[in-house]
């Protein structure tokens, strides 16, 4: 293979990421295609938003879990974990496409099969970054991480163009049946990515037998006694606790009750937001060298909180698209940072469990959604994610007050570019 000329292709000289890429592309495409086919059947039978919140809240109670996936990442390898997780997320997608093509699907079956699916999901993403991680010089980690981003970035696209456009013409099983197809063919490729070797084991397991909660707990005792890795961890929930459910998982109610539009509309509104998302991830990977990191993460990561403040003032798709297109940009300029920071600063022996640890942030989604229910049903759409914004940006600059010597200081080791 050629050796890409732009030092934003540079990562694609690394072999293994050259098959992970496309392994994470297919993976990202498949579980966005899944969200919003499901979310659109659970709002559309139950015509309730509460049980939409409650669909989406499901996909990330497995996050507990996460620090776990990174235990055994660590143990056997990032590549082994992550193929059998994406094999099980063939298994339960094929289930879906069974229960499809007999016409037996329910809204019941739906949040039993997604429930499964939670306690899984929300590691995948931890776990392809590990494997990133530890197979990319430190020098290309920025444009690495900008080039991974764009494979869930291109899926909100993809998913948004085809996942409810196929359910709307060929019907559900027909829809899976592509989603299918996806898993496998991530699961091959990604057998092909990672290293064979495993990572050591850190040296306070030498002393004692180790054990997967010993592991864990050395994995929790490490980011505890770094700073900025606790403070990187707490801006990382708190996004997720308001901005992620104003961004993701309410976008179908948004379509339907407040700008009162079908399917092909809540498509363009999320491949809106995708295509901003991919423009923030090609800027990343191409021009991330020149930004202070944790100085971008607290910048970019105020900027998505208030451009989604002006978002829920919206009351039209032609108001709120181009809205989204720009959160999606802010999105991503503040989401790479994050792992960036992560991997770079962080030693290889504990990356898969700093990862995971990461990954427990996504916790934050459970709170956010399913009090956004009820309070939307009270106060409305707008007056919530309004609250939700300003909550977000005030956190954000208490957390840059605080650990400001680790954060903002240009002379601090998480600024170094």
């Amino acid at each position: 293979m050629a050796v890409p000329r732009s030092p934003a292709l540079a990562p694609f000289r690394i072999r293994s990421f050259r098959y992970q890429w496309p392994a994470d592309l297919t993976t990202s495409w498949a579980l966005e295609m899944e969200m919003l086919i499901l979310g659109w059947y659970v709002l559309v039978e139950t015509r309730s938003v509460l049980m939409l919140t409650i669909f989406a809240s499901l996909q990330y109670i497995g996050t507990l879990l996460s620090p776990m996936f990174g235990v055994m990442g660590d143990r056997v390898g990032h590549r082994h974990v992550l193929c059998a997780m994406r094999a099980l997320y063939a298994a339960l997608a094929s289930l879906l496409m069974i229960f499809a093509f007999m016409d037996a699907l329910t809204p019941m079956i739906v949040l039993a099969i997604s429930a499964v699916l939670g306690l899984v999901r929300p590691s995948d993403i931890g776990m392809r970054t590990a494997m990133v991680g530890e197979t990319m010089p430190p020098e290309q980690l920025m444009a690495a991480m900008g080039i991974q981003r764009t494979t869930q970035d291109s899926a909100r696209i993809a998913g948004a163009l085809t996942g409810t456009g196929l359910v709307a013409t060929l019907g559900m099983g027909p829809a899976y049946a592509v989603v299918v197809t996806f898993y496998v063919i991530s699961v091959l490729l990604t057998l092909k990515a990672g290293r064979v070797t495993l990572a050591q084991p850190a040296p306070e397991s030498t002393t004692q037998r180790p054990t997967p909660w010993r592991d864990l707990r050395e994995g929790l005792s490490y980011v505890w006694h770094m700073p900025h890795l606790r403070a990187i961890m707490l801006f990382a929930f708190l996004l997720n606790l308001t901005a992620f459910p104003l961004f993701n998982s309410l976008m179908p109610y948004v379509a339907k009750v407040v700008y009162e539009a079908d399917q092909t509309t809540l498509g363009t509104m999320v491949a809106a937001a995708a295509t901003g998302s991919l423009t923030g991830s090609i800027i990343m990977s191409r021009f991330g060298g020149l930004f202070s990191p944790a100085r971008a993460m607290l910048v970019f990561g105020a900027a998505w909180l208030g451009v989604l403040l002006v978002f829920a003032q919206t009351t039209s798709p032609a108001a709120g698209i181009p809205v989204l297109v720009l959160a999606g940009i802010m999105q991503t300029m503040g989401l790479i940072p994050i792992s960036t920071l992560l991997l770079r600063t962080s030693d290889p022996r504990y990356r898969g469990r700093v990862m995971g640890i990461r990954m427990m942030a996504i916790y934050g989604n459970l709170p956010g959604l399913m009090l956004a229910g009820p309070l939307i049903t009270a106060f409305g759409y707008a007056a919530t994610a309004t609250a939700y914004s300003l909550f977000g940006i005030a956190v954000i600059a208490l957390i840059a007050l605080l650990w400001r010597e680790h954060l903002w200081q240009g002379g601090a080791a998480a600024n170094a570019r």
